[in-house]
């Protein structure tokens, strides 16, 4: 689930809460899950992935990630991304674009000892997206992180692993109708003021 603090108050932070609500009450899985588009400038390679999407603070949408993994070094190479995320559920498709930023360190330590012992002794163990020999030697790995973790509650944040948070420019709204006479709505963040027009399908 996505928790929402203190969100903006505008029309299209009030159009996805909207859908989300809907989304969740109908019981759609993976909820939180948002493709990812991203640009790496210094080898000209445009990239998606799926994260989960944390939290909405505001206007600035968060998730959590390995620093020295290959999206995050996109992130630091370009700022600009994209976001999609399908809910098959109530056949809705929510498009976002926006500029991404490092989340503070407090923010990044409040969720580190927010979540599971089990996650948390991944994060350490992972060093994510590097080539492994086997499957045996993440298990390995993982195993001995969790292992001679020796005391839960004082287990701290790697340097390497924390938050980035999106704030969005961008929005477009899809919900799939009968004979793809599909209903599309965008807003787009005009100097402080959002901007809305309807889209043909």
């Amino acid at each position: 689930m996505i928790k929402f603090i203190d969100i903006d108050n505008s029309e299209p932070y009030k159009i996805f809460n909207k859908f989300y609500q809907n989304a969740l009450e109908l019981g759609q899985k993976n909820i939180e899950a948002v493709c990812i588009s991203s640009f790496n400038s210094n080898q000209n390679e445009v990239s998606s992935r799926f994260v989960n999407l944390k939290y909405i603070k505001g206007c600035s949408w968060y998730f959590f990630t390995n620093y020295q993994s290959p999206k995050a070094k996109d992130f630091l190479s370009h700022k600009q991304v994209a976001l999609s995320i399908f809910w098959n559920v109530p056949n809705v498709q929510i498009r976002i674009k926006g500029q991404i930023y490092l989340a503070d360190k407090l923010e990044s330590d409040s969720h580190f000892i927010s979540r599971d012992l089990s996650k948390n002794a991944l994060a350490i163990s992972s060093d994510q997206s590097r080539p492994i020999n086997s499957y045996d030697d993440v298990l390995s790995k993982y195993n001995h992180t969790i292992k001679n973790i020796i005391d839960e509650d004082n287990i701290k944040r790697p340097e390497w692993w924390g938050g980035f948070f999106i704030k969005p420019v961008y929005f477009e709204f899809w919900e799939g109708k009968d004979n793809r006479l599909n209903k599309r709505e965008e807003y787009v963040l005009n100097e402080n003021n959002w901007i809305s027009s309807f889209l043909e399908p």
